[in-house]
């Protein structure tokens, strides 16, 4: 199914409905035998008055994270305890309002959410990553088994190399994403992290995602 953009829609439900529903692109396949994570029907379209709310609120933390202008732009993820040594592409929005995530092709590659705040920054910051995709594991395909307290690098386009600790780690149902907890206005500098997780609906979608949070050691 074509996408068709959507300008007034985006204007009420500018960022996320849920971005757990963007990411059903972490599967290896579909039942169908074609790859989720570039379908044009993957992500959800419709939401409740609360979801819409809360979308609202996280283009908006995404607003206070700084001077974009005068930001660094993050370039490369590191995460040691697990081997993941990563370039970061630059991740928007669909024409109809929802996250984009990184092409199946491009399934070792995380990519940061430029709708929140540059890492470093007070704010919320997101990178996101595939578990899996049709040609096989992603970048994330381990960050299940991140620990608390491991350290996350974050390298810019200035040189400058930016440590995180993990705080805590939550898998939640794709239908119950805690858009406010991720994505919600704060001061300090935080950096999350998100995947897909668990097990497969009859479509080839995980029905969970992983969420990692850290902040600025």
């Amino acid at each position: 199914m074509p996408r068709t953009p959507l300008p007034l829609r985006r204007a009420a439900f500018p960022a996320l409905v849920c971005l757990a529903l963007v990411l059903t692109g972490c599967s290896s396949g579909t039942a169908d035998g074609s790859d989720a994570s570039t379908r044009s029907d993957a992500p959800e379209r419709t939401g409740s008055k609360s979801e819409k709310a809360g979308s609202k609120r996280v283009e908006e933390a995404g607003k206070s994270g700084g001077s974009r202008s005068a930001a660094a732009v993050p370039v490369r993820i590191d995460i040691p305890s697990l081997g993941i040594d990563s370039e970061l592409m630059r991740l928007g929005l669909n024409p109809d309002g929802t996250v984009e995530v990184p092409p199946a092709e491009k399934g070792m590659t995380a990519g940061w959410y430029t709708g929140g705040a540059v890492p470093g920054e007070p704010g919320a910051s997101v990178v996101i990553g595939h578990n899996d995709t049709r040609f096989g594991k992603a970048v994330f395909h381990d960050l299940k088994k991140i620990g608390k307290g491991a350290d996350i690098a974050i390298h810019n386009d200035r040189g400058a190399e930016l440590h995180f600790r993990v705080t805590a780690t939550e898998t939640v149902s794709k239908k119950a994403f805690p858009t406010e907890k991720v994505y919600g206005p704060t001061n300090a500098r935080t950096l999350r992290l998100i995947t897909c997780d668990g097990a497969f609906d009859d479509q080839g979608h995980p029905v969970d995602n992983l969420i990692v949070y850290a902040n600025r050691s």
